[in-house]
This record gives structure tokens, sequence and C-alpha cells, in this order.
């Protein structure tokens, strides 16, 4: 699996009127990701995770969670599933 998407998929994304404070592609994922799982408050916490954890880590969690359907708190399952998935690779 890449870590890496098609700029041109990711301008169509960017809209500089909401995303004027964005300047880097983890960014706007780590936005994106804290906004799907409805926990804007700890947006900083997704920005160094998005810039410090490979990519197909973080969209196995996030699938995980989408998956898992009506969940009181995303954000606490996102971070359990994570914390998963990296203890699974360092065992490897």
């Amino acid at each position: 699996m890449s870590d890496f998407s098609d700029i041109k998929k990711v301008l169509k994304k960017f809209d500089p009127r909401e995303d004027r404070y964005i300047s880097r592609e983890f960014q706007k994922y780590a936005y994106d990701l804290a906004q799907e799982l409805g926990d804007l408050e700890h947006k900083s916490l997704y920005m160094k995770l998005a810039k410090n954890t490979p990519r197909h880590l973080l969209e196995h969690a996030r699938y995980f969670v989408k998956d898992a359907g009506n969940v009181n708190n995303r954000g606490r399952l996102f971070m359990w599933k994570l914390g998963q998935l990296k203890k699974e690779q360092k065992a490897k």
C-alpha cells in the first residue's frame, strides 16, 4: 500500500478559503480525520500522528472506526486501534 496520493486528487480537496492555514498535505489529512472522528478539539494530536505515523496504519484504524458503526467516542476507539496496530507492527 502506497503512502502517496496523486497530487491532482489532493489539490481538488483543497479549498483556499476554508483551508487557508493549512500548508501541507498531512495537515489537511489530519484535520479531515479529526472532523470525521468528531474530535476537533484534539486536532493537534492528529496533526502529529499524520506527520509521524505511517499512513497505512492511520487508514487502517480509520476504517476500523468507520466499520464499527454507532460508537460513543470515535476518537478513543481510533487511538485504541492505532495502538494495537503499532504493537503488531513492532512485534513483526
